[in-house]
């Protein structure tokens, strides 16, 4: 029963999209144009940095809020330990599913990365500093966000196994495969000299 409450929670929490406030508020269709993808990184290249830096802020911080939430539950439930932990990585493996297979957008969405940041805050504060240390690092260093999503997955899957053992891991080997499945496409640009680089996402306005 409670892993199911906090799968729900995390599913329809990561139904919420920043993009698509931002499509019905701007009567933009992110989803469909640019990269055709409905995310902060989309959001920047159609509409500017202030924009995509809203839809970011909104995809970490409803992730941040359900674990949060999850949390509260789990205590008042008497749920500690290593119950509690799988049951938060459960929880933000259904925030990932939620933004990426959303209901509100047909099942077709983004791809998790502002969100993994907000589950990251919301796990621990150490694995947090970590991952988006490293995804600060490599996105700067090559100029390619998807380079540094990629090492923080990698960041996230060490610390996690380091922190809190193998069970909680094996979510995150899925969750990693999941993200490099989604930015298939963004890898191939790359090879190709056609992926936007994070320079020239915020050069516009």
């Amino acid at each position: 029963m409670i892993t199911a409450l906090v799968s729900i929670i995390g599913y329809l929490a990561g139904c919420l999209h920043g993009s698509q406030l931002v499509s019905m508020y701007k009567k933009v269709d992110i989803k469909n144009a640019g990269v055709k993808n409905a995310g902060a990184s989309n959001t920047t290249i159609l509409l500017g940095w202030k924009y995509g830096v809203l839809v970011a802020l909104i995809d970490i911080f409803k992730a941040t809020f359900a674990i949060v939430l999850v949390l509260y539950i789990l205590n008042e439930n008497g749920i500690t330990g290593k119950e509690q932990t799988l049951l938060i990585y459960i929880s933000a493996l259904f925030i990932i599913l939620g933004h990426n297979y959303p209901l509100t957008m047909k099942f077709s969405g983004g791809k998790g990365t502002a969100s993994l940041v907000g589950i990251l805050l919301a796990i621990d504060w150490k694995i947090a500093i970590i991952g988006i240390g490293i995804l600060l690092i490599f996105t700067i260093a090559t100029d390619y966000l998807v380079v540094g999503v990629l090492c923080m997955y990698v960041s996230f899957l060490i610390t996690t196994y380091v922190f809190f053992g193998p069970e909680p891991t094996s979510i995150v080997v899925f969750l990693s495969v999941l993200s490099i499945a989604k930015h298939l496409d963004n890898y191939r640009r790359i090879i190709n000299k056609e992926e936007t680089r994070l320079s020239s996402m915020f050069s516009k306005k």
